[in-house]
């Protein structure tokens, strides 16, 4: 009997083009759990204006995506140029709880450099309290170059303690001998046990 060879064609599915950043964002939210449509999806979220948004959107939305799911989302935030990342929104997600996502944050924010300064800067000299402890703490997080001489222009001036002794804190781990009388005028400042524990503590780990 002749043998009879199949040949069996192999159908290979291309990715849709879009038109829109909503239909990029629907085709991303229709093929969850699959890695490779939603990869593209996120690809082509980014090329989109306001792109950059919308991918930290998914992230913000859904804090417990699967990790591979969010590490591309990342790294596709990361390569972007400084001037046009959605820096702002990015700082954000050092709020959420999931600490996976947050250090994703933080390793998006610190491929851009010099580019972050602009808001951490408009968040420290900003009226808002809980702001100025914010950007404290990207300041710290990230390991920003000027990180510690932002603080001490911010303890300088700082006239709320709990903003004050946020950045004790961190000037406690990178902090200068040269720091150290200015922690010690905080004292006079402030006049509280617990700012003086702080800072205390503070002068103790420059001193080493």
């Amino acid at each position: 009997m002749a043998l009879v060879k199949k040949h069996i064609e192999q159908v290979i599915e291309e990715f849709p083009q879009f038109s829109t950043l909503e239909e990029a964002i629907a085709y991303y939210h229709a093929n969850e759990g699959k890695f490779d449509e939603q990869g593209y999806a996120i690809e082509q979220i980014e090329m989109f204006d306001h792109g950059g948004e919308a991918l930290v959107k998914l992230l913000i939305d859904n804090p417990y995506v699967h990790k591979d799911m969010a590490s591309k989302i990342a790294s596709t935030l990361a390569k972007m140029d400084g001037a046009r990342a959605p820096i702002e929104s990015i700082m954000g997600l050092l709020k959420v709880r999931n600490a996976y996502i947050r250090n994703l944050g933080i390793t998006t924010l610190q491929s851009y450099g010099d580019a972050i300064k602009y808001y951490i800067v408009k968040f420290l000299i900003g009226e808002d309290r809980d702001l100025r402890i914010f950007a404290i703490n990207v300041l710290g997080d990230v390991n920003f170059a000027q990180s510690r001489e932002m603080l001490i222009e911010l303890l300088e001036k700082e006239s709320d303690i709990n903003v004050a002794m946020t950045a004790v804190d961190y000037i406690a781990e990178i902090g200068e001998e040269a720091d150290i009388p200015l922690l010690e005028t905080l004292k006079n400042r402030f006049q509280d046990a617990y700012a003086a524990f702080a800072i205390d503590n503070a002068i103790r780990g420059i001193r080493g």
